[in-house]
């Protein structure tokens, strides 16, 4: 099941030169790791290199240190990369604040945890990002339901990883066929995915993988971005597949 899901919405000024913005792309969807210079390099290098989103993702930091390093992060990637998006990991309230500062930041991604995607959707706006975590069956139907409110799932673990221990079953290849058949959002695949794995994912329909360690741990970030693109192959757009949300 593969359709457009051209994603022509976006925080009004963020482009700066009130052009339509650019769908959203989620083949290289990057989680940034760490909380220093780095940090901050490596995602703007990797935005440059083609990645479309850059998701901030730092547990341990505190609203206000968050709010630091993800308004480094949009600006290195707003300068550099500006039709990459920037998100926030769990707090739809920095995500909110960041906004509000006028700063090259998109919206959030919410863990199954976090605030409510209608609670996040009535905080951010209409023109906000929100993705959220799934990776069974039963969370990705749960999601379905909130279609109108999301711009994408991630699903997870590809296979079991050391970053982040969910609980959930591996889904490997055909697990992703399985969930794309249940939901009209565009699945990002995630856990510990490395570029040789995109063909056989983008084959089988999903709208991008998320990446940590691969590109985080990298000496040359970009080639490891370009290397994922080129496993969606040249027919893959950035429009990512799926359904659009439709804004009322």
């Amino acid at each position: 099941m593969t359709h457009d899901h051209d994603h022509d919405h976006d925080h009004p000024g963020l482009d700066g030169d009130g052009a339509a913005p650019a769908p959203l792309d989620l083949r290289c969807y990057l989680v940034t790791s760490g909380t220093d210079r780095r940090t901050v390099e490596t995602a703007a290098a990797a935005a440059v290199a083609g990645a479309g989103v850059v998701q901030v993702r730092a547990k341990g930091l505190e609203a206000r240190e968050l709010l630091g390093l993800v308004t480094a992060v949009g600006r290195a990637v707003g300068s550099t990369a500006p039709t990459c998006r920037v998100l926030v990991d769990d707090r739809a309230d920095v995500a909110f604040t960041a906004r509000a500062c006028g700063e090259h930041v998109h919206g959030v991604h919410l863990g199954q945890d976090d605030l409510p995607v209608a609670g996040a959707r009535a905080l951010l706006g209409p023109d906000a990002i929100i993705g959220l975590t799934t990776g069974t069956l039963d969370l990705v139907r749960s999601a379905e339901t909130q279609a109108e409110l999301l711009d994408y799932v991630g699903a997870g673990p590809f296979r079991p990883t050391p970053t982040k221990e969910s609980g959930r079953t591996p889904l490997g290849i055909d697990g992703y066929r399985t969930l794309l058949a249940s939901t009209r959002l565009p699945i990002v695949a995630i856990g510990d995915v490395t570029p040789a794995d995109v063909p056989a994912l983008a084959a089988a329909g999903v709208a991008g993988v998320a990446l940590v360690r691969a590109v985080m741990g990298a000496s040359d970030p970009a080639a490891v971005v370009r290397e994922v693109l080129t496993g969606f192959g040249s027919d893959q757009g950035p429009a990512s597949r799926g359904a659009p949300r439709q804004m009322s």
